[in-house]
């Protein structure tokens, strides 16, 4: 690549203009992960160019979020809406839907769109299927490109665990605009601290992800467990009360590893150790890889891409934490609860009142990996406690449905359409007021 060198401070004040956008919140958008099997036999891995048959009717595209303008160089998506369609490592599917400025409007285009793609893939003779990690099959990397080929090599570097989330997860994934510059709800540093006290609820309340090559794991959320032991420089959220957030975050990601540098040739792969900050200070220094070039714009917003918190500024706010869920229209209840709660100042309130009782100490001793970077212990651990025992912890089931009721009354108050208010309900009375989750019922089946 011939573009100029940037510096750290250089590189520092683009993460700032990048990463954490400003304004009036409003818009919405939702990324969709789906496993793809074979419904005659859900365990048979199924090949790379079935599943490529199935989307070729739509097209690649690049991704873009609620806050996120679309490169030049992208064309719209060819699903109906012009949402995008793009292929996981593993052979899962990504639908990522354009910016709404409603609810219902982003709920209404994104099931047309999956109705549209639920066609071509049946065609195929596959399904979409909505599970937050693959019960039955055996990570297996299906997309031989390089980018894909050095993150395994990455995560092969501390054990299974970047396998299985690349090949083997899926997800429902919510967008918001990160908010304005006030200290009032629709600030983004609010939203920030509601997203992130809000993460364990949310993890449990939607678990879905008990089974790891037909068995029971122990967690009702192993896909969140899978996150928990990979790489922490990358997964874990910066610490959630840091007076300046934009700083934050520009540290977080100059202090991750980069995963992998961008070539004209098939060989994207940097040895063990090597920050964004090393680089940007010392790009030709013995201590990296030989001959690396110096790091350019285009190589930090690809580094930003690599970086898979919880939560993660994009322009907008992509809420990651929450498993892919069952049926046709299980995603729109994480969308819509999530939605509610960060779209009305009363329920934003009502919801950081509930969900913060669940954290040790007051939100300023939070520890900066926010507890997810310790596997194996649950106690004491929101985040784990949530992926370990779902809505069956007693404090995370009474959050769970404080939430849920400031969710529905701001519906209501929204005066979304009833099917919305009426899945929402539907969800609350099976799960929520139960103290059960998706998970439940799979591990109910395997019994």
């Amino acid at each position: 690549m011939t573009e100029l060198a940037l510096r750290e401070e250089q590189a520092t004040a683009r993460i700032h203009g990048i990463c954490l956008k400003t304004g009036p919140p409003g818009r919405v958008g939702v990324e969709l992960e789906w496993l793809v099997r074979d419904p005659s036999d859900p365990a048979r891995p199924v090949p790379a160019q079935r599943i490529a048959s199935a989307a070729a009717a739509f097209g690649p595209g690049t991704p873009g979020g609620p806050a996120t303008a679309l490169p030049s160089s992208s064309r719209p998506g060819a699903l109906p809406s012009g949402a995008f369609l793009t292929s996981e490592p593993g052979g899962q599917l990504e639908l990522s839907s354009l910016p709404a400025d409603s609810l219902a409007g982003l709920i209404s285009a994104t099931r047309a769109d999956l109705a549209a793609l639920r066609a071509a893939v049946a065609a195929e003779g596959l399904e979409l299927t909505g599970i937050g990690l693959d019960p039955f099959r055996p990570p297996r990397r299906v997309l031989r490109l390089p980018r894909y080929a050095a993150m395994e090599e990455f995560f092969d570097r501390s054990g299974p665990w970047g396998r299985q989330m690349m090949c083997g997860t899926a997800s429902v994934q919510v967008c918001l605009d990160a908010g304005d510059d006030s200290a009032a709800s629709t600030g983004y540093a609010y939203r920030w601290r509601l997203l992130h006290a809000l993460g364990p609820v949310l993890v449990a309340a939607f678990a879905n992800s008990p089974l790891r090559e037909g068995q029971p794991t122990g967690w009702r959320s192993t896909r969140q467990q899978v996150w928990a032991r990979m790489d922490a420089g990358r997964t874990r959220p910066p610490r959630v009360s840091a007076p300046d957030l934009r700083a934050a975050w520009a540290s977080y990601a100059l202090d991750a590893q980069v995963m992998c540098v961008q070539s004209d040739g098939t060989d994207w792969m940097v040895p063990a150790g090597l920050t964004l900050r090393d680089w940007l200070r010392s790009p030709r220094a013995a201590s990296g890889p030989a001959g690396l070039r110096p790091a350019g714009p285009d190589d930090l917003d690809y580094h930003l891409s690599t970086l898979f918190p919880p939560v993660r500024p994009r322009g907008h706010f992509e809420i990651r934490m929450i498993d892919a869920q069952p049926g046709d229209d299980g995603w729109i209840v994480p969308l819509a609860v999530t939605t509610a709660l960060l779209s009305d100042p009363r329920a934003a309130d009502e919801a950081l009142a509930a969900a913060e009782r669940i954290w040790p100490g007051s939100p300023g001793d939070w520890p900066a990996d926010g507890g997810v970077a310790q596997p194996g212990r649950a106690d004491g651990n929101p985040w784990l406690t949530a992926a370990r025992y779902g809505p069956a912890d007693p404090a995370i089931a009474r959050a769970a449905r404080e939430c849920f009721a400031a969710a529905r009354a701001a519906l209501d108050r929204a005066g979304v359409p009833e099917p919305v208010t009426a899945a929402v309900d539907a969800f609350t009375d099976t799960y929520v007021d139960r103290g059960r989750c998706p998970a439940d019922d799979l591990l109910e089946e395997t019994r």
